[in-house]
């Protein structure tokens, strides 16, 4: 209705919407630079160190060498596959806990999904950060980390009225952005004093303990400081988990919702993992269906539908409108991905149309970025690919799914409605009925 590009006033905080494919090329590739920089809203500062943390800090030299340092020690495809272990290990505890809710209501139940894939998900970032994961009965690290995924989208007064930001306090949004800070500040810091005073095995490190070591040695390119440290801590996680599990959620959503699609997939899963005991990431390589799934998935529902705001850092011309320096910059990821233009029956869930085809999200296709493009792309894209791929293969090798009311009717009819947060899961958690397979059957 208004084009794509759509200027809005908020108070004094002026908030850019691009919503097509040639405006998202011109933001993140011919003027990249310009609008590469973050915001610093009272959310992100409050929750994220001062915003020292990677996916939020202001552009610069410093941004630049935290970027490098994660990419090169953290999220090499080399250490993606070095935690291969972990990956297939949690997606079988996954299979395991529903094979036990069904053997608990002998053979027929609901699970709730949703809840078990957000603890998945937490699990296999946990053990890759910190050697260890956190599902102890009373720990609220995941469900921290999905509230702070929800409060760093939340705007304050004083972010559209500079001179008001005391009403922030008087309303109690400060308070909630520092109980919440406070308890995964305490979390990050028994962690790290537990990794400092155990004898570590130095062949068995996790991303905290390369940190340390980097810390310590004063390895890295900046000074590596407890704040700096902790920020990169809180990314890693946020970025890792909620995106991951978020993801998974909506592909089993729409599997569910299309029995032919569900079965298709199914059958590529069965026929390349055949009757082994668990399914390796050499499998997974093959099931090029399933990733053809996951590719729909992200189209239609990217776990980020608004990417994470960016600032510009000068005024630029773009699309014949002068933008101000200092302007919040969104990229409507959601509506360009359902563009007509680019996209036959754009409404429709067809993996079909990632067969023969070239269009990635590697940031080069701008009518395809669920992870950005540009200096700002999410550098975690082969490790969150590798949790989720891992995870959906296991779910549809292992079982067979179905509603608790699975007619016709029913299908359509499955709350589609959206929790928005930075990322967008479903509002009404998924329950299914699993069916197990009997993977020796003749």
């Amino acid at each position: 209705m208004y084009g794509p590009l759509m200027l809005l006033q908020f108070g004094q905080l002026r908030v850019l919407v691009v919503s097509s494919v040639d405006m998202a090329k011109e933001v993140m590739h011919t003027h990249d630079t310009i609008f590469a920089s973050r915001p610093n809203l009272t959310s992100t500062k409050a929750l994220l160190y001062g915003c020292k943390d990677i996916a939020f800090a202001s552009y610069g030299d410093t941004w630049r060498q935290k970027k490098k340092l994660c990419v090169i020690e953290l999220l090499s495809q080399k250490r993606v596959q070095s935690v291969q272990f972990i990956r297939e290990e949690e997606a079988m505890a996954l299979v395991e806990k529903i094979r036990k809710a069904l053997s608990l209501s002998e053979g027929c139940c609901t699970v709730n999904l949703s809840e078990m894939l957000i603890a998945t998900a937490n699990n296999i970032i946990c053990r890759c950060m910190f050697g260890k994961k956190y599902d102890a009965d009373g720990c609220r690290f995941g469900e921290l980390g999905r509230q702070i995924m929800v409060q760093i989208s939340d705007f304050s007064i004083g972010d559209l009225f500079p001179s008001l930001g005391w009403v922030d306090v008087l309303t109690g949004q400060i308070k909630k952005f520092k109980a919440t800070f406070e308890e995964m500040d305490d979390f990050f810091d028994q962690i790290i004093v537990g990794h400092r005073m155990s004898r570590r095995d130095p062949n068995k490190k996790d991303f905290l303990d390369i940190l340390l070591q980097l810390q310590a040695d004063g390895l890295s390119e900046f000074d590596l400081t407890e704040s700096d440290l902790k920020a990169i801590l809180m990314d890693m996680f946020l970025g890792g988990s909620d995106t991951t599990s978020t993801t998974v959620e909506w592909t089993m959503t729409e599997l569910v919702r299309n029995p032919a699609i569900m079965k298709k997939a199914q059958e590529e899963v069965r026929r390349i993992v055949g009757k082994k005991t668990k399914i390796e990431d050499s499998d997974v390589d093959q099931m090029d269906y399933m990733k053809c799934v996951i590719k729909e998935t992200l189209r239609m529902h990217p776990a980020a539908p608004l990417l994470a705001p960016r600032e510009t850092t000068s005024s630029v011309k773009l699309g014949g409108y002068e933008i101000p320096d200092k302007t919040l910059v969104y990229i409507n990821a959601w509506a360009i991905q359902r563009d007509p233009e680019f996209w036959e029956m754009p409404e429709e869930f067809l993996p079909e149309r990632f067969e023969n085809n070239k269009v990635n999200f590697n940031g080069q296709d701008f009518q395809f970025i669920p992870f950005g493009s540009g200096r700002r792309k999410c550098p975690g894209i082969a490790f969150g690919l590798a949790s989720t791929e891992h995870m959906v293969a296991n779910l549809l090798y292992w079982f067979d799914w179905k509603l608790p009311t699975n007619d016709d009717a029913s299908l359509q009819e499955i709350d589609m409605t959206e929790k928005f947060g930075l990322t967008v899961n479903k509002k009404v958690p998924l329950r299914l009925q699993p069916i197990p397979y009997n993977n020796f059957i003749e």
